[in-house]
């Protein structure tokens, strides 16, 4: 229960009730950690919170933050767990659905950064991986300027 009133920070509550987690065994070496947005929706808090609760456990040396995949428990390097996909991955398999599907067509735009920021709760460089990660495999392109938009059904992977 967090004492919204009392004099020991917010963020370090809710630091404190992940390190218990942490330290009972409910979050092992490797998982992760709830997300920024996780954080604001479970505990009512803001962004900028949420961010003070990953710092504070990251200064505690009890997780590590890859940008763009999220905040893991344990030190780098720790091999993380394997059914973690990296939040920007989701979001890519989200859009290659939306192509697949016909929702999203070739040579028109896919939604810009902004709109995958806020419709994912995510950074500008998690929303950058995840459309990069799109474009590599060839479903995407970008026009500068422009936008990024489906590549033509000849150019996608496979075809």
């Amino acid at each position: 229960m967090i004492d919204r009133d009392g004099p020991v920070p917010i963020y370090k509550q809710i630091a404190e009730i992940i390190r218990e987690q942490i330290d009972h065994g409910e979050l092992e070496p490797g998982d992760a950690v709830p997300s920024e947005t996780e954080l604001e929706a479970e505990y009512g808090i803001a962004r900028l919170t949420a961010r003070r609760v990953t710092r504070e456990l990251r200064e505690q040396g009890l997780v590590y933050t890859l940008q763009g995949e999220g905040t893991f428990v344990g030190r780098p390097g720790t091999p993380r767990s394997a059914e973690r996909t990296p939040v920007y991955q989701r979001i890519a398999a989200e859009i290659l659905e939306q192509i697949r599907s016909g929702d999203l067509v070739p040579n028109r735009r896919i939604p810009p950064e902004k709109a995958l920021m806020k419709q994912y709760g995510v950074a500008k460089a998690t929303a950058r991986n995840a459309v990069d990660f799109l474009r590599k495999q060839g479903w995407v392109f970008t026009v500068p300027h422009r936008g990024t938009y489906v590549s033509p059904q000849e150019d996608w992977p496979g075809s």
